[in-house]
């Protein structure tokens, strides 16, 4: 029986926005890959300040953008399990569940600060690497053993961010078609990002 390919596509999704959506269908297509896992995060221990919206909020939200996509898939699994995501957890829990090979999705940022994660190395036995250069950032120079890993996945460039959608909600711009409609709907009905406040 032939192994599924399986992408793991990790992050706050903070909220989700089309540049998400845009990456994971390039990654489906051009690594032909079975499914994308969505996997938002419970907390980053990389990433400092106030915590993200409530994982029930940015899981109904990954659940708008994706419906309908018989490709992607949402995963409540950091979110359920609290306190700091680890990667390796995730993949490990993955690999229990399922036979196959997996991939890694991440941005070109987040390969720079790859050797600060925890146990990185056993996140290489686990899966590939699948990293997306984003905008003008030369590529950094790796390692034999991290390059072996690694699979380079140049998308269309996309100028949208989470961070800017929470800026430009808090400031009463409009934020459609940087998001999928349900989800710009979704913000709207429950006040997310209003008033300074991340959380919901």
């Amino acid at each position: 029986m032939r192994r599924q390919r399986v992408g793991i596509f990790g992050g706050t999704f903070d909220p989700v926005h089309q540049g998400h959506l845009i990456l994971a269908q390039e990654a489906l297509s051009r690594l032909k890959l079975d499914r994308v896992l969505f996997v938002p995060t419970s907390r980053s221990p990389l990433k400092r300040g106030a915590g993200p919206t409530r994982p029930e909020h940015r899981l109904a939200m990954l659940r708008l953008a994706t419906r309908g996509h018989p490709g992607f898939e949402v995963s409540r699994m950091e979110a359920e399990r609290g306190g700091l995501s680890f990667t390796v957890t995730t993949l490990e829990t993955v690999g229990r569940t399922e036979r196959a090979h997996l991939f890694l999705l991440m941005g070109q940022d987040s390969l720079r600060e790859f050797s600060k994660w925890h146990e990185p190395e056993r996140i290489l036995k686990l899966a590939r690497l699948v990293v997306m250069p984003r905008g003008d950032l030369d590529v950094p120079p790796l390692p034999p053993p991290l390059r072996r890993r690694v699979i380079y996945l140049k998308p269309p460039r996309i100028g949208i961010s989470s961070t800017e959608i929470r800026r430009r909600v808090r400031r009463g711009l409009p934020v459609h078609y940087w998001t999928p409609d349900t989800v710009v709907s979704y913000i709207a009905r429950h006040g997310l990002y209003r008033h300074g406040t991340r959380r919901g």
